[in-house]
């Protein structure tokens, strides 16, 4: 069995597959903080005594102390069982939970004003840029896709002036709509920006 789970967001989200790609379980809950509290009772409730055999954790770019928190329980869980573990870009599954086809951008609402975005095709899904984190008004600049979808969407829009903005958020559950590329990432943190912690001058 696949546990795939991601807290970047808002979203503390995590899914159950069997070895066929069949879902087994979800949980999806939806917070502004406490992903540290939330976390483990959430997996617990989902696993039901269960153990799976591979661990999928979504590697950002979102919420600095979010990210870190399901990333430090996914390699928890895969030293405690002696199983696999990968990451998945956390914004390309939140496109991959989008109905319909063609182009798609994802932006996330970062810090300092800023959006974590990137542009889709979906047909089948792949990232047509790289990973941002830029102002709105740069945003609207570089993002051309019609629809834009997540917690920055609206933002985006507005500075840009056309196109439709959805909100939303990840779901695990959409783990295996990803492309292969998409979930075998390095399990540690995206941050698509630089900390804002600078080192002393010596």
């Amino acid at each position: 069995m696949l546990l795939a789970l991601d807290t970047a967001t808002p979203a503390c989200t995590a899914a159950l597959f069997d070895a066929d790609g069949t879902l087994l379980a979800r949980v999806d809950e939806v917070m502004a903080r406490g992903h540290a509290e939330q976390l483990m009772p959430l997996l617990d409730r989902l696993l039901d005594g269960r153990r799976a055999t591979s661990v999928l954790v979504g590697c950002g770019p979102g919420s600095f102390t979010g990210l870190r928190v399901g990333i430090a329980a996914a390699h928890g869980l895969s030293i405690g069982w002696g199983v696999p573990l990968a990451g998945m870009s956390t914004l390309a599954l939140l496109a991959a939970g989008l109905p319909g086809d063609g182009p798609v951008a994802v932006a996330l609402t970062g810090g300092h004003g800023e959006l974590f975005v990137q542009q889709f095709d979906r047909g089948p899904l792949r990232p047509l840029a790289p990973v941002e984190s830029l102002s709105p008004t740069a945003a609207a600049a570089v993002i051309d896709a019609p629809l834009v979808a997540g917690s920055g969407a609206h933002a985006l829009l507005a500075a840009r002036g056309h196109g439709e903005a959805v909100y939303a958020l990840p779901a695990a559950a959409n783990a295996l709509r990803l492309p292969e590329s998409l979930r075998s990432l390095p399990a540690r943190p995206v941050y698509a920006r630089a900390p804002d912690a600078k080192p002393k001058a010596a």
